[in-house]
């Protein structure tokens, strides 16, 4: 611990190309666009699945075969094909981050009271403004916590782009390794763990934020709404 405390405190480790701060920068943007790109297929999906009733099996079985892949062999063998490239990375990151959005996202909007989506429909919703306005904002809760799940496993995979010879926090357990500087790999996974933690507390935030009582109100205030226009009607 003395060893890592001496590299994380030494002045040089938080200025350059090669310090904490680039490297941090780095692993937030193969983190982010690993998760942006899961969120723009998995999303759709899984509101179309949970939506419709129809698709659960498929995104069953996708989401088993994501889980599945092998990342680092992944990233090799992508790398191979497009090297020095961050898409083999992006790609990884992406297979990983899919599952939990898509099943949360798809279990959340499934999770919801029928009594809900039978008053929508007595007002004469159609099935795209019955999702938009009543039933995403209830399963909001349960879709940011794919999100939590996928930004967690994502952030402490991005290390992999360090194995293809790419940036990131990962770069300082490689280079640790190489050079045997034990500081400079626990340092650099201390790092790592720490990112995490503030991703997942931020993600946790917003759950709280959005929870059991939130979605309490929110089932309320779609209620209220639905009796309103009722009456108008």
């Amino acid at each position: 611990m003395g060893e890592t405390v001496t590299w994380l405190t030494r002045s040089a480790q938080w200025s350059g190309p090669e310090g904490i701060p680039a490297r941090l920068l780095e692993h937030l943007w193969y983190s982010a666009l690993g998760v942006g790109i899961a969120a723009l297929i998995a999303l759709p999906l899984g509101l179309l699945i949970g939506h419709t009733g129809r698709g659960s099996l498929f995104a069953s079985t996708l989401t088993n075969f994501a889980r599945a892949l092998p990342t680092l062999g992944l990233v090799t063998l992508i790398f191979r094909l497009s090297p020095l490239s961050v898409w083999p990375v992006i790609v990884a990151l992406v297979a990983i981050a899919i599952p939990p959005i898509l099943l949360n996202t798809d279990v959340g909007i499934r999770a919801i009271d029928d009594t809900v989506r039978d008053a929508a429909r007595g007002m004469g919703m159609t099935g795209r403004q019955a999702l938009w306005r009543v039933e995403i904002p209830l399963a909001t809760p349960l879709i940011l916590a794919g999100f939590r799940s996928a930004a967690g496993q994502v952030i402490a995979t991005a290390t992999i782009a360090a194995f293809v010879g790419l940036g990131g926090l990962g770069r300082f357990i490689i280079d640790g390794y190489s050079n045997r500087d034990i500081g400079q790999i626990t340092g650099g996974a201390v790092v790592v763990g720490l990112l995490a933690l503030a991703v997942e507390g931020g993600f946790a935030l917003m759950q709280r934020s959005l929870g059991p009582k939130e979605a309490s109100r929110r089932r309320r205030g779609a209620g209220l709404r639905l009796r309103q226009e009722e009456v108008g009607t």
